[in-house]
């Protein structure tokens, strides 16, 4: 119970984090339309693609999480299947450039391979459907998504 009111938190402040910026209320709601159709429309950069692409997965992961949903967790997850490939084929092909710190770019690609690797990790609780450690990675994933935009984004 104690793991779940703290993803609970962790959740409020990642979704803080993901609309800070956005605007006033009024203003996201005129355009709710425009954020869903650029959501899912593909950009020419595979690193903002999946950063689109994880931010839909992450809502579905934490819905999925906060009722226990193993299923749901592993559909969420499955969304994301290439996007880590893309980003890493872009970065060496230097079609990509870090925001911030762009020297930093092995350190990026190392963040970027931790991650995924929390994913699966994450994906193997939820077949277990085992709440507890879905919640634990659901957290650790989640601070590795602040970490990283704090070193790599504007």
């Amino acid at each position: 119970m104690k793991n779940l009111i703290k993803l609970a938190g962790l959740v409020i402040v990642a979704l803080c984090l993901m609309t800070a910026g956005a605007g006033s209320a009024e203003h996201n709601h005129a355009n709710s339309k425009h954020h869903e159709k650029a959501a899912t429309q593909p950009s020419a950069n595979p690193l903002i693609e999946e950063m689109r692409a994880l931010d839909a997965a992450f809502r579905e992961i934490v819905s999925g999480v906060a009722v226990g949903d193993g299923h749901r967790v592993l559909s969420a997850i499955e969304t994301l299947h290439g996007s880590m490939e893309k980003t890493q084929h872009a970065l060496h092909a230097g079609e990509i450039k870090l925001p911030r710190n762009p020297q930093k770019v092995k350190e990026f690609e190392k963040f970027d391979k931790e991650f995924h690797g929390e994913l699966e990790a994450l994906a193997k609780a939820a077949e277990r459907d085992d709440g507890k450690m879905m919640a634990s990675f659901t957290k650790r994933l989640i601070d590795g998504c602040v970490m990283c935009h704090g070193e790599f984004r504007k």
